[in-house]
């Protein structure tokens, strides 16, 4: 079991090395992809630009759309309706995790009923996708997932109360398991397995119910009493059929529990699963947001290096009575006044000054910004900016708004059918 979680875990590896990626990007490192020099070395693209004499400067758009983002669901009129929770906080577990779902295109929570430190009952959990790992599956519903786990970090007391089971000996054996961590790591591992069994029908009662294979004896032992009393005997029909078999694994292999359910209690979607792939909102933002990077370190290199009040002063124009220091701090002073001897058909002192404005440099980060506006999907009307001349028309305004919720829809639309799909293991339990 413990290879097949490996290999589970592993397949998802691209998935975690782009999921940090666009997180670092969302918070603001944006200068950390590796590049190839001219030279053949291997810097990210932040030391290349310090390298050259740049300061790699960041304007952060990606956290402005997602924080645009989840702020209009949490502020939507007609939110999902969900179960009445009070120790869970659905609707921060929900901003939490529709921010993951945009920045790595996993939506996974935990739906359990236990007892916890906090309260007994249904608890959900978000599911970091550093700890989450399933088989492969094409369903955008995810019903032809066959493995599906997590792995925890538990304390060991925390671990000891939950597998020991009230046995003093169990207790032992778990303490033994870790030794002396601190902290215990715990595989869950819920895999679909094909289980025989008897589907059994009472004529006495016209019911159905079924019985494991293993319990055939007592199947012939009701029908002989039965017999004896002139009973109507049960019918009885091998069959086979999928249940979930969840495991609780030490990091070993050995086993610390084993359970059975009819569902396993991840609730999970991934984006958009076009054969197989996924491809969060976030990973079509980053080319556009680089480019804006590069382009105000260069104004701003641009403004650094350009000429900004230069004096030109011809030396043999220099006063005898003047040192270089004391002309500098002359043209320094707000008041000063500089003496020096003119010479016939030649310029005297002049000021230098460059505009750096005439490369178009800004016209060109504006049309990145309002390019990096559309491919996101957030217009001005969705950040409550008005994008035309003020007075229009509160009407016009909320049809600038639901206009440009068009190209986000299909992203809350698959973020509602995972809360739905989670409701339903809630109202399951």
């Amino acid at each position: 079991m413990i290879n097949e979680v490996n290999r589970a875990y592993g397949r998802l590896a691209p998935m975690r090395d782009a999921r940090r990626r666009f997180k670092r990007f969302a918070f603001g490192q944006q200068w950390g992809d590796l590049m190839t020099t001219p030279d053949g070395s291997r810097l990210t693209e932040g030391e290349y630009a310090s390298l050259n004499g740049r300061q790699p400067l960041t304007n952060n758009m990606i956290h402005r759309l997602l924080a645009t983002i989840v702020g209009h669901f949490r502020s939507r009129q007609d939110p999902l309706d969900t179960p009445a929770d009070g120790h869970n906080r659905l609707d921060e577990l929900d901003a939490r995790m529709l921010e993951e779902f945009l920045i790595s295109g996993c939506a996974v929570q935990r739906v359990v009923n236990e007892r916890r430190p906090a309260g007994a009952g249904v608890w959900v959990d978000n599911v970091s996708p550093d700890d989450f790992f399933c088989s492969a599956f094409r369903d955008p519903r995810a019903l032809d997932v066959e493995l599906v786990g997590m792995f925890h970090s538990w304390s060991q007391a925390e671990t000891v109360a939950r597998f020991a089971g009230g046995s003093r000996a169990r207790a032992e054996e778990v303490r033994r398991l870790y030794g002396g961590s601190e902290r215990c790591r715990v595989i869950e591992v819920w895999t679909l397995e094909a289980a025989a069994r008897y589907r059994v029908y009472d004529p006495l009662d016209r019911s159905v119910t079924f019985v494991a294979a293993d319990r055939e004896s007592q199947i012939v032992a009701l029908n002989r009493k039965r017999a004896k009393k002139g009973l109507a005997r049960v019918e009885s029909r091998l069959e086979y059929a999928t249940t979930w078999v969840g495991r609780f694994l030490a990091p070993d292999g050995h086993e610390l529990r084993r359970v059975e359910a009819e569902r396993h209690p991840f609730a999970l979607k991934f984006y958009p699963l076009l054969d197989g792939e996924i491809h969060p909102f976030v990973e079509g933002l980053i080319d556009q947001q680089k480019h804006v990077n590069r382009l105000i370190t260069l104004i701003d290199n641009m403004m650094s290096t350009s000429a900004k009040g230069v004096l030109l002063f011809p030396e043999d124009q220099i006063c005898d009575q003047l040192t270089w220091e004391q002309v500098r701090q002359l043209w320094a002073s707000y008041d000063g006044v500089i003496p020096y001897n003119p010479q016939p058909g030649v310029p005297g002192p002049q000021q230098v000054v460059t505009n750096p404005a005439t490369s178009g440099a800004y016209e060109l980060v504006n049309l990145e910004m309002k390019l990096f506006e559309k491919a996101g999907g957030v217009s001005d009307a969705l950040q409550g900016q008005p994008g035309v001349a003020a007075g229009n028309s509160a009407t016009l305004f909320d049809a600038q708004t639901r206009n440009s919720m068009a190209a986000l829809a299909d992203v809350f639309r698959t973020y509602d059918d995972f809360r739905a799909s989670r409701n339903s293991l809630l109202a399951a339990l």
